[in-house]
């Protein structure tokens, strides 16, 4: 596997499409920041992380609407990819959907959305959009 970040999101994405309520991932220290921060916005239900085996896993529980069935995630597109990475400074840093949207950005302080990222004027690569 040549990008274990989009694997993730594609992931993450097929479980949604099928109307899963439990997600499970091969664990790695970025994985666990960005799921960490799925979680502090709203967008998953819970999450665990499972220490099994060398690398181990991450089960993520989904968020859906109880009333009409529909996931808090409607898109996750990855950005920075290995073949062509994508930085920005803290002055140029993307608003996805006008603000409403979160762009998770790994900086030298480690990964964090675009608004931390701009009130601590660091700039970093752009992993992916959340909306």
């Amino acid at each position: 596997m040549t990008d274990p970040i989009a694997d993730y999101l594609t992931r993450l994405r097929n479980a949604i499409m099928a109307n899963h309520r439990v997600v499970e991932v091969p664990a790695s220290n970025l994985k666990k920041d960005i799921t960490k921060i799925l979680f502090e916005k709203g967008y998953i239900l819970n999450y665990k992380f499972e220490d099994e085996g060398p690398q181990g896993s991450i089960k993520i529980a989904l968020k859906y609407d109880p009333r009409t069935k529909v996931s808090a995630i409607k898109s996750l597109t990855r950005v920075s990819t290995p073949g062509m990475r994508k930085y920005v400074g803290y002055r140029n840093m993307p608003r996805v959907i006008n603000g409403l949207g979160v762009a998770i950005v790994s900086t030298s302080k480690g990964v964090m959305t675009d608004k931390e990222a701009t009130q601590l004027k660091v700039g970093g690569e752009v992993l992916c959009y959340v909306y």
